[in-house]
């Protein structure tokens, strides 16, 4: 059987978020890197909106990144699942992803389309409400992991594959303060976390791409 393709651009956070449960569970597959003018033109072809990553596995396509790692999970098992087969362990790995989905990824990606817009274009207001939502979502993250090592308890998860890059990308755009101690802690642990690692460094030859200029760390 031919090994799932995966559409995705290694700078990208949501491709990062696939990615790490890919290396996490081991599975071969097809790095189609939307470097590659024909890769992109093979994702158009397939899904109009051209958003991704996206993963091909036979006939079916499989859409956004949370569905891609659940449904690694269920075709692709790695050691450890990344979604609990518990119910109420499930439920709060999945309401976890949608925290740095929603509250992490959402306004800090506000922030770097706005650098993106011409300069007469651009919306100040909406870049202050996003950093301010940032803001609130440390410090809720900061109370959430006191006593934790992984976001949702012991276990690595889905819910640390969402944290990983949007958090990365999040203290680049709009640092996280010393005050929130636990969750600059917890974004080194994921540093350090080998599945992450490799991502990051794939990563590096694009940082020119961050438009609000690419800090000289991590």
């Amino acid at each position: 059987m031919p090994s799932p393709r995966l559409y995705a651009h290694p700078f990208s956070s949501y491709s990062q978020k696939a990615l790490i449960a890919l290396y996490e569970h081991g599975t071969p597959f097809e790095y189609r890197s939307l470097e590659d003018p024909l890769a992109r033109e093979e994702l158009a072809a397939m899904w109009p909106l051209q958003r991704f990553p996206i993963l091909v596995d036979q006939e079916r396509v499989v859409l956004e990144a949370s569905c891609v790692i659940e449904y690694l999970d269920v075709h692709y098992p790695g050691p450890k699942r990344l979604v609990p087969a518990e119910p109420k362990a499930a439920l709060e790995v999945r309401m976890l992803d949608r925290f740095f989905d929603n509250y992490v990824a959402t306004p800090q990606q506000k922030v770097v389309f706005d650098a993106l817009r011409p300069e007469g274009s651009r919306d100040p207001y909406g870049v202050s409400e996003a950093k301010a939502q940032l803001e609130r979502a440390y410090a809720w993250l900061d109370h959430h992991m006191d006593g934790r090592e992984w976001a949702a308890g012991e276990d690595f998860s889905l819910a640390d594959c969402a944290a990983a890059p949007f958090l990365f990308y999040a203290d680049w755009t709009h640092p996280v303060a010393p005050a929130f101690s636990r969750v600059r802690a917890y974004r080194s642990r994921l540093l350090a976390r080998p599945s992450f690692a490799r991502a990051v460094d794939e990563a590096r030859p694009y940082r020119a791409y961050f438009p609000l200029g690419a800090p000289d760390r991590d």
